[in-house]
């Protein structure tokens, strides 16, 4: 059996309800333009106290595996590590957070572009499901419940695009799409660019990876010799878990940023790139997102008014 052209890291942990879909998601009938030998999905559970049922992992999704890691820490990024040791595609994706449900393209347009062009990171943006971003809808109610409500009331099942209609831009994602983000919650690099980069640093030991993430993506787009993608249209969709940054009404920022400093010897700073290049297309249920793209460049050069 011939090796898939691409691998995608899936790490969760006590996801018992958002691992589902977000499997379903990145199932063949959802993701558009590849068959199942095309792609590998690798699910590694960091240590969940109720280990997922694999039988359900293989059920929703034949060209999967299932890795349950006995992780005594709370940080993801070893089974991460392990997840990209693991993968067997020549272009290989993260996404270090199983909540979190993909549109239909992501997949073969991110292949696409590796093959276009082989020494890139490309990455892709974030969105919340509900009217806002979760940290503040956990204040006015928002929970699992008012969630599945939310889904039950599109068809996503059949067109995974129709999430775009019922989530909002993440914080990492406000700028829109033609802002580079702080944050990419599913990107995707040839093997041999991880070996480059050395993977996650697995110093980041804080809950849920801590600045792992963003730190992985900045150094990825800052990595010497490498291209920055982003692609148009596509993205990931953040189910309400009680995750420890996500979902929390408190914010981590300062204790995360502690240890980034104590790793990095610096405070953080966004990745700035000279030149990104884009791939893909924006659908019609996606122009406000284009507009509001639009309008954060313009406020960047241009004085707010009085």
């Amino acid at each position: 059996m011939r090796d898939p052209k691409i691998s995608i890291i899936v790490v969760a942990y006590n996801m018992a309800r958002e691992l589902p879909r977000t499997l379903q998601s990145l199932s063949t009938s959802m993701q558009r333009g590849l068959s199942e030998s095309d792609y590998e999905v690798i699910v590694v559970d960091n240590g969940s106290t109720r280990p997922f049922d694999q039988n359900l992992c293989q059920s929703l999704l034949p060209n999967s595996t299932y890795h349950y890691e006995n992780n005594s820490g709370v940080s993801p990024v070893a089974a991460i590590n392990k997840g990209i040791e693991r993968a067997r595609g020549e272009v290989i994706g993260v996404m270090i957070d199983g909540a979190r449900m993909a549109s239909p393209g992501l997949l073969k347009n991110a292949l696409d572009a590796a093959q276009l062009r082989p020494n890139a990171v490309i990455g892709t943006l974030a969105y919340h499901l509900g009217e806002t971003v979760q940290m503040a809808a956990v204040k006015t109610g928002y929970c699992q419940a008012v969630e599945d409500t939310l889904l039950g009331s599109i068809d996503w099942q059949n067109d995974g695009y129709r999430l775009f209609d019922i989530s909002v831009p993440a914080g990492s994602s406000a700028g829109g799409w033609f802002v580079l983000p702080s944050e990419s919650n599913a990107f995707f690099m040839a093997k041999e660019s991880w070996k480059r980069l050395g993977g996650f640093d697995e110093k980041f030991q804080m809950r849920g990876g801590g600045f792992a993430n963003i730190d992985t993506w900045e150094r990825a787009c800052t990595l010497k010799n490498i291209e920055v993608i982003m692609l148009l249209g596509e993205a990931t969709f953040h189910q309400f878990h009680g995750g420890v940054a996500t979902n929390s009404p408190t914010s981590s920022w300062a204790e995360f940023h502690d240890e980034y400093i104590e790793i990095r010897g610096h405070p953080y700073k966004a990745p700035h790139v000279e030149n990104i290049r884009y791939f893909g297309s924006i659908r019609t249920n996606q122009r406000k997102s284009v507009l509001e793209s639009a309008l954060a460049l313009q406020s960047q050069v241009s004085p707010p008014e009085s």
